[in-house]
């Protein structure tokens, strides 16, 4: 395994930089602000870590690239800002998945939730969902895998991927048949396998939609710190990630958003948090596919946040 540990004198000038405007935005954050986000600048920080790499497939390993400090993003003519009239997010699906349309909806609303949240003084929307076909996009089976696969733009995930047996030959949804596929005959994805829906699909689930939508607003893949938008080329280097930003890309976010660093955290951690079941009388007695949101597999998550929390409203943890 490697270890990646970058001198702080390094990251700080990626956190910072050595524009004299950028430096002085940079102290325009409160006492509390700053203090959290040069916790990235120490190598014992028990909030932010070093990337660790554990093989050549590992993304870093295999895809060099330049790393992205925040004056390289802000100095980016193409990256998307928020305007008024362009503050909304949209999520569409395609395809089915899961199967109760009822759970599904809930499914991808928690998921706008959390999105909300993530992004937040942003409105997240949910479009309705559309059939593969409708997209008219191209699609193939894999030769290893033998799994569908379908070509689409920029920002898209597949929930099937977060499988535990995806790549494994006992995935479910791995096509039998050999046969030729014709392009346009999208009867293949008829009553096509979708994962179970449990805690790990949604914190994978979390972990890639912000991630993609972070692509989109011009930030690029973290080599600095863990991160969420670190690159990710298998599963298991993609549940290495952790569910947030490191200082850089989180100030990188900010510049765009200009929200208030404590109350995004709280957003988030009130996400995570239980919902209270409500105490008003059902007024129908018919069964419901409502599901409590399965956030155990976030409790890692839950306490870094109340850590961050503890910084950022000036407290001891």
């Amino acid at each position: 395994m490697q270890v990646i540990q970058h001198p702080a004198e390094r990251l700080r000038a990626a956190l910072v930089s050595n524009r004299q405007d950028l430096i002085k935005s940079y102290q325009q954050y409160t006492r509390e602000e700053r203090r959290f986000l040069d916790e990235g600048l120490h190598s014992d920080s028990p909030l932010f870590s070093p990337i660790s790499l554990h093989s050549d497939s590992d993304w870093i390993s295999s895809h060099p690239e330049a790393p992205q400090d925040f004056q390289s993003f802000y100095s980016n003519p193409y990256r998307n800002t928020p305007i008024k009239g362009r503050k909304i997010i949209y999520i569409q699906t395609i395809g089915s998945f899961g199967g109760v349309e009822a759970v599904t909806e809930q499914y991808v609303g928690w998921l706008r939730d959390y999105c909300e949240a993530f992004y937040y003084g942003l409105v997240v929307k949910l479009l309705d969902p559309v059939s593969v076909s409708t997209t008219g996009c191209a699609f193939r089976v894999n030769d290893s895998t033998r799994n569908l696969q379908i070509h689409a733009g920029m920002g898209v995930f597949s929930f099937a991927r977060y499988d535990d047996d995806f790549y494994r030959r006992s995935y479910k949804g791995r096509l039998q048949k050999r046969e030729k596929l014709k392009q346009g005959d999208y009867t293949v994805f008829t009553g096509y396998y979708t994962p179970p829906i449990n805690s790990i699909l949604l914190l994978r689930s979390c972990k890639t939609l912000t991630h993609e939508i972070g692509h989109i607003f011009g930030i690029k893949h973290c080599q600095w710190l863990q991160c969420v938008m670190q690159g990710s080329n298998h599963l298991e280097e993609s549940d290495r990630r952790p569910l947030d930003l490191c200082p850089i890309c989180l100030r990188k976010l900010q510049s765009a958003l200009q929200f208030k660093m404590a109350d995004r955290y709280k957003a988030l951690l009130q996400w995570i948090e239980p919902e209270l079941p409500s105490k008003e009388p059902h007024s129908s007695p018919e069964p419901t596919a409502c599901l409590a949101k399965p956030t155990e597999a976030f409790e890692d998550s839950k306490q870094w946040l109340q850590r961050c929390l503890c910084i950022l409203e000036d407290e001891i943890f």
